[in-house]
């Protein structure tokens, strides 16, 4: 057609909703559970989470880094499922096959939230030792 002008474009603009966690820890599995309560008190403070529900997850994967991701984002489908939050993490390593068991609270509708993490990217992903044993980290999506 002529004369007719192209109706789409497309740009880019600055988004702000990802926050960077860091868990640090004697080794890998405790810096993992590190970034876990990281991730989950964005959602709700620690201390005010009851031992109440409890959760496992297992995983098999081989790269530290992306084993850290299967780790955060199969606790955040485990408190989806069991409408919880968890305070409470404990991770085991046999080779490339990961067990994990996470403990914390039923949301109820009277309590306060704090900000709902969506999952955890490959955003500044890094799993690495540390002076006083190992650090893991990533952004993870708010």
């Amino acid at each position: 057609m002529a004369g007719s002008a192209s109706a789409s474009s497309t740009d880019y603009f600055e988004h702000g909703a990802d926050i960077g966690v860091i868990g640090r820890g004697l080794n890998v599995e405790r810096a993992f559970e590190g970034a876990a309560r990281a991730m989950f008190a964005i959602m709700a403070e620690p201390a005010s989470v009851t031992l109440e529900v409890r959760a496992e997850v297992q995983f098999d994967e081989s790269d530290l880094e992306f084993a850290l991701v299967q780790w955060l984002n199969a606790l955040l489908a485990a408190a989806r499922e069991k409408r919880a939050v968890f305070a409470d993490f404990h991770l085991e390593r046999d080779k490339d096959h990961w067990r994990g068991t996470a403990r914390g609270a039923h949301w109820r509708r009277d309590e306060e939230r704090g900000t709902e993490v969506k999952g955890a990217t490959l955003t500044e992903l890094a799993v690495r030792p540390a002076a006083d044993g190992w650090e893991a980290r990533c952004v993870v999506d708010v």
